[in-house]
């Protein structure tokens, strides 16, 4: 079958999901393709044995690392994306990571356009995404020509703690940009109910502001809009000049379905992304569409996360934790002059809840679920192989803090395989938060141990702890 669409969406998740939202008012014919399905209301939502230990909603897709071993990707498809799993922390980028920064693996060029010019985008997808937030407390925030269009989440009395010694220790914690729809002046109408399973869980209730709930469902609400679930997108086809794509081929319920569009927007993530535009080789684009400069697929970015465990002589009761954040490092520290990236908090690690099984592993669990290597380590990623992954291996429960950056990836395409060849970068920094001015004791009352490293390229692929200072 062939059914000419004014804009066809490959993808609903953050980017795809949102654009689809912005165009459904405007009496456009919209096909949006969403390879996945709906996620599933249901109680194992909030179960962390079903969500980091079952992998309840991970792909089963098989991705390949440098030695051709498989291992499961970690990845989420379904209506809305990786946003359905996400923590919700909203950040802006500032304003100087628009312009060349001195990195200490290298310059990162700057980018043809300025800030300013994706600020008023900023101020709409925070209104869209009900973002809760304080202008003013973070030193490195960019200007802002709207208030956040919700107040910042309160700091649990643990959490203001931490704030309050943080400050008196010199540095500048600020209330972190979240994405929830929680009410606090008027919690029996709340949507959110401020709960432990919000990040990196789906949100049972929808009260998380993720694609699927404030963007696709709204969208297809309009005549125009239509979405196709389970249709995953195979090739793209060009008129005979190679000038503009002008078929869209896809495999739905086992048949082969196209479908035409004035304007093709590919928002299938970062890495499928790139694989749809190589696999659509032709002889007009011998290397992939729109890839001209060869750079499709390279300097593919992804979070350089590391985890900051700590332990505290007291209990923390905290349901909601995800509120605090620090730059204080964003841009570097005395001694060390290159970026370092955000700090943020993740939920709430419990060692052990008998009354709720697998509850104790929560977010050991979820630190291997997040690790780099878990999503992005793969070198080649065959669609059709089924063979199962290799099971996960989770560390010791502990409180946890983000530290995230980027990492530059490379890729090459071969033999119907896409291929990613990794080259860690910018690993230094995290390092250097190992040091003894981050290692200080903060009032006597959070000690930061050595971090359980995340799996990454070169280290070894089932993650061992690595004690480094």
């Amino acid at each position: 079958m062939s059914t000419i669409y004014d804009v066809i969406i490959i993808g609903s998740g953050a980017g795809g999901g949102t654009l689809a939202r912005h165009l459904a008012p405007s009496g456009k014919r919209i096909l949006l393709l969403e390879r996945g399905g709906w996620l599933p209301r249901e109680p194992e939502n909030w179960m962390a044995e079903e969500v980091f230990v079952k992998n309840r909603y991970v792909s089963t897709e098989t991705w390949y690392d440098r030695h051709g071993e498989p291992f499961q990707p970690g990845v989420h498809y379904f209506v809305g994306g990786a946003t359905k799993m996400y923590g919700a922390a909203l950040y802006r980028l500032r304003r100087e990571d628009f312009g060349e920064i001195r990195h200490y693996d290298g310059v990162s060029p700057a980018w043809p356009l300025a800030y300013e010019e994706m600020e008023p985008y900023y101020t709409k997808a925070e209104q869209m995404y009900h973002v809760h937030g304080a202008r003013g407390e973070d030193p490195t925030e960019p200007p802002a020509s709207a208030p956040y269009p919700h107040p910042a989440v309160s700091h649990e009395p643990r959490m203001q703690r931490l704030h309050d010694d943080l400050a008196r220790a010199g540095y500048r914690p600020f209330h972190a940009p979240c994405g929830i729809m929680l009410d606090e002046k008027r919690m029996p109408f709340s949507r959110c109910i401020r709960c432990k399973d919000c990040d990196g869980f789906p949100c049972l209730v929808h009260a998380k502001s993720d694609a699927e709930v404030l963007a696709v469902r709204p969208a297809i609400e309009y005549p125009t809009v239509t979405l196709l679930t389970h249709a995953l997108v195979r090739t793209l086809k060009t008129n005979a000049a190679g000038t503009g794509v002008t078929e869209v081929v896809v495999e739905r319920e086992g048949e082969t379905e196209s479908y035409r569009g004035g304007i093709v927007v590919v928002s299938c993530g970062a890495a499928n992304s790139a694989k749809l535009l190589l696999q659509s080789a032709n002889d007009r684009h011998p290397r992939g569409l729109a890839n001209g400069s060869d750079q499709v697929g390279r300097h593919y970015m992804f979070h350089n996360s590391m985890a900051v465990l700590a332990i505290s002589r007291e209990p923390n009761p905290t349901r909601y934790q995800k509120t605090l954040g620090l730059n204080d490092f964003y841009f570097g520290m005395d001694g060390f002059e290159y970026p370092m990236g955000n700090i943020q908090m993740v939920g709430p690690a419990l060692a052990r809840q008998p009354d709720h099984a697998g509850q104790g592993r929560s977010h050991s669990a979820q630190l291997h679920s997040q690790q780099p290597g878990a999503q992005a380590e793969a070198l080649r990623q065959a669609p059709l192989d089924a063979r199962p992954p290799r099971p996960a291996r989770a560390p010791h429960p502990a409180q946890p803090v983000h530290e995230e950056r980027d990492r530059d990836r490379r890729r090459g395409a071969s033999g119907g395989y896409l291929s990613l060849r990794d080259r860690p970068r910018d690993v230094r920094p995290g390092h250097a938060l190992q040091g003894p001015r981050a290692g200080q004791p903060v009032r006597g009352r959070h000690q930061l141990l050595p971090e359980y490293r995340r799996r990454e390229p070169g280290t070894d692929r089932d993650g061992e702890r690595a004690a480094r200072r």
